[in-house]
């Protein structure tokens, strides 16, 4: 951590506390990025997960009008004279 200043005159202790939290800063930088990537991956899956419910829930909406269409097409056909 610590480094040779070329302009740095004192102690190195002066300028070691310096050196850990500007690594605390980019390790908190680095894990908030990890952070967000994974929130959007995660993001991402429940897109997914939802486009898929939607499709299902139209193929059940659809099925619900179909039945009662050929119904009322049966009722229709039966209620016909012959």
């Amino acid at each position: 951590m610590s480094e040779t200043r070329p302009h740095a005159t004192g102690s190195r202790f002066l300028y070691e506390s310096f050196d850990v939290a500007t690594a605390r800063i980019e390790a908190n930088e680095r894990v908030s990025k990890l952070q967000f990537e994974s929130l959007g991956e995660r993001l991402q899956r429940i897109e997914a997960m939802i486009e898929r419910l939607e499709k299902r829930l139209w193929l059940a909406v659809y099925s619900v009008v179909g039945v009662i269409l050929a119904q009322g097409v049966a009722a229709i056909i039966d209620a016909a004279p012959k």
